[in-house]
């Protein structure tokens, strides 16, 4: 109903008040399909701006357990719904729990152990969530599910264009957070990357999503970007009072806000004479908003500035309310730009 337009009316919300707690109440009853649609169905409502109540928070913590119980039982299209969902309650609720965690886990080793039963777009929904998770999940667990599920894209002739962008976009997530750790490059990704590029490269792309994974690609690869993507611009007010007081302690700096470089998303703070990014981290750059773990997203771009030569120098949000702290990075910038 939310996702065709239905406003979440009084009466719709009473409707699930009522409906909620019974999750709780039924749970050891539930088969795995059920346990499928009702995670998915929350994770939707979030999706869709709807806060996580502690009636849904509860459905949550009720589910989780029976998705690791009735792991052997979910087919592939369960499985990708079910990371599909873990990854919306993570990226739009804060979702972290130990449960959560090891559900992830567990269900990306089904997917390797049944790589060969996934259709395209399982597999992109895949794909896309293992990018989000970032530093959630083990290092070598991306490259390893990755390479068994994605020997079948050049097989495949059935990847709508939606597919491949959301495969390419979790392909240059997790190769990100290889290339940040220096784990050195996996051939069989970086030739992945490649191949959906140089597939959507000979479609007409019509939507702003689509040329901005496309931009991101580019520049991953070295290539000139195809398009000029419109990126918003976003200067939160911790990013603005960080700049004031940066320049006021090197009032010589040269300091650029909101700064796109070579087409990829704006940087919050350029100092272009000395090829420094600073990204000030607010907590949706975390997986679970912990300001430890950080998301495919926050990897992507800090890689990409890498990738083009820029120090980055990152400063989670939390940490500008304690004087000492911003007098440390700020004499940190100071070393950086001599």
């Amino acid at each position: 109903l939310v996702d065709n337009g239905q406003e979440m009316t009084p009466a719709l919300k009473a409707f699930l008040v009522t409906l909620l707690p019974l999750v709780s109440a039924l749970k050891e009853q539930f088969t795995p399909q059920h346990i499928v649609n009702l995670l998915w169905a929350v994770a939707r409502l979030v999706d869709n701006d709807q806060e996580l109540t502690p009636d849904l928070k509860e459905t949550v913590d009720a589910l989780l357990p029976l998705v690791h119980a009735q792991m052997a039982q979910f087919n592939t299209q369960g499985i990708a719904n079910l990371l599909w969902a873990m990854a919306k309650l993570l990226i739009n609720a804060n979702v972290l729990v130990p449960e959560l965690k090891a559900s992830v886990a567990a269900l990306l080793l089904q997917v390797k152990l049944r790589q060969v039963d996934f259709n395209p777009q399982e597999i992109s929904i895949v794909l896309w969530a293992m990018g989000t998770f970032g530093e959630l999940i083990d290092t070598k667990v991306p490259d390893s599910v990755a390479q068994a599920i994605l020997y079948d894209v050049y097989g495949h002739m059935l990847f709508t264009q939606r597919d491949l962008f959301i495969s390419l976009w979790g392909l240059l997530a997790c190769s990100a957070r290889r290339y940040l750790n220096k784990i050195g490059a996996n051939n069989i990704l970086e030739c992945l990357i490649s191949e959906l590029f140089r597939r959507l490269e000979r479609s007409a792309i019509d939507n702003e999503q689509g040329r901005t994974v496309m931009a991101l690609a580019a520049s991953w690869l070295g290539r000139k970007c195809p398009f000029d993507p419109h990126y918003l611009s976003r200067n939160s007010s911790a990013q603005f009072a960080f700049y004031t007081q940066l320049k006021s302690a090197l009032p010589a700096l040269t300091i650029e806000q909101e700064k796109s470089i070579h087409s990829l998303p704006p940087v919050d703070l350029l100092l272009p004479e000395h090829n420094i990014a600073i990204e000030i981290q607010g907590a949706s750059h975390y997986v679970g908003h912990d300001f430890q773990t950080r998301n495919g997203s926050t990897l992507l771009k800090i890689a990409l500035l890498q990738k083009a030569g820029y120090d980055v120098l990152e400063i989670p949000v939390n940490q500008l309310d304690n004087p000492d702290s911003v007098k440390a990075y700020i004499g940190q910038i100071q070393s950086k730009a001599r």
